[in-house]
């Protein structure tokens, strides 16, 4: 099963460009994320922390989907993990996976401790309607993820994401995304007009529902 990182750190790039267009949804209007689903993440890291049973299975949709799950923490919500995977997965069994795999194994972060939990924040991600794109500015801000496959100065294939929200939250605008993303995936030369002509972009949207700590001990309650 592979996995994906998504997020970034804050960045300033140059550069600017506006893309006007504003196509429909195909047609797939059908609520899947709720709040059980942040709730049940927060029981997998809970039991996880505290060397417990896993959590009984939950009762939202088992539908398989590709999917993130995102950890934030604190006020200023800084990222603290985030991991998903294009492949579709049972709910169930992704959310619980990735719950863990979130928390504990993106490997620019250290693992999630017990005495963070109260200041955690978790969203989950159900990632739909992907489409080729036709060209690299094919998207729209806030309302498409992107990933993009591109030939690194080495000749290597390499590939590298954003859901939705992540250019938004920056302040980036579509040129600055592509850089950046360019370079989260680990693109080292210079970037020019060709390079992101070159790119294979495939656009997709995401449903997210999101919770905090205080949100899940509530729910509990």
């Amino acid at each position: 099963m592979s996995s994906v990182f998504c997020g970034t750190k804050k960045q300033k790039l140059n550069n600017s460009y506006s893309n006007h267009d504003d196509r429909p949804l195909n047609g797939y209007n059908e609520s899947v994320a709720i709040p059980d689903m942040c709730y049940f993440c927060f029981d997998v890291l809970y039991s996880q922390l505290h060397s417990m049973d896993p959590p009984q299975t939950p009762d939202f949709t088992n539908e398989a989907f590709p999917l993130f799950v995102t950890w934030k923490i604190g006020k200023e919500h800084r990222l603290r993990g985030c991991i998903g995977t294009f492949n579709a997965m049972h709910l169930h069994s992704g959310l619980r996976e990735y719950a863990i795999t979130s928390a504990f194994k993106d490997s620019r972060f250290s693992p999630i401790t017990r005495d963070e939990v109260p200041r955690l924040t978790v969203s989950v991600s159900i990632l739909q309607h992907f489409e080729e794109a036709e060209h690299y500015l094919d998207w729209k801000l806030g309302k498409h993820g992107i990933r993009i496959e591109f030939v690194n100065e080495r000749g290597s294939k390499r590939t590298a994401t954003y859901l939705p929200q992540v250019a938004t939250e920056q302040g980036w605008d579509q040129i600055q995304t592509i850089d950046s993303l360019l370079r989260k995936g680990g693109y080292k030369a210079a970037i020019t007009a060709d390079m992101r002509r070159s790119i294979k972009l495939t656009r997709y949207q995401s449903e997210e529902i999101s919770a905090s700590y205080n949100d899940y001990i509530n729910q509990r309650c």
